[in-house]
């Protein structure tokens, strides 16, 4: 099942429309969609490394206006959207604390999020709810997804070839370890 699983999403990496694919991904996953971009885009460099820089832009700009959608939803949906997403990650009672700090170290806070497997939702909902500055959320959040996808384009770009052997010969290890750093994720966000 793995192994279809894995051959289905190479064919969607290489398919006409796997851009589109990828960045609705990436903007739903910045503002309430709980499966990172990384899915479809690691497939997509390995199935085509010559355009891993475009494939990382496109991640990063639909990331970030997804992100802009959930400081949206923060600042304006808050009783109606954004409370029930923090209920749903188990954040409320946290979020009320966090609030009082938060502008703080707001740039910090979505830089982390940006950068590693915290749900970087969480991170725009709240800016958006507590006030972050907008032109400070914009800059974290473009530096930190930059970092992030380019960091990625530019190891498969240089190590494509060896990693798509590694990751077809050992796929369920690959896939165990996938799943692992996706539930730890959302077991970060649970008891931070």
């Amino acid at each position: 099942m793995i192994r279809a699983l894995y051959d289905w999403t190479i064919r969607l990496a290489d398919h006409p429309r796997s851009l589109w694919a990828l960045g609705a991904v990436s903007f739903v996953e910045s503002s309430f969609f709980p499966i990172p971009p990384d899915v479809l885009m690691i497939p997509m460099i390995i199935a085509r490394p010559s355009r891993a820089w475009l494939i990382a832009t496109v991640a990063l700009v639909t990331s970030v206006l997804g992100g802009l959608f959930g400081y949206f939803i923060g600042a304006v949906l808050w009783d109606a959207v954004g409370q029930p997403i923090l209920e749903f990650y188990g954040k409320t009672d946290a979020a009320a604390v966090f609030a009082e700090r938060f502008n703080h170290y707001g740039a910090w806070a979505v830089l982390i999020a940006g950068i590693t497997p915290f749900p970087f939702k969480v991170i725009t909902i709240v800016s958006g709810w507590t006030g972050l500055s907008l032109p400070v959320f914009v800059i974290s959040a473009i530096v930190a997804r930059g970092f992030r996808f380019f960091i990625v384009a530019a190891l498969l770009w240089k190590f494509g070839a060896p990693i798509r052997d590694f990751i077809e010969r050992r796929l369920g290890l690959m896939f165990t370890l996938f799943m692992v750093l996706l539930i730890g994720g959302f077991a970060l966000v649970k008891y931070l």
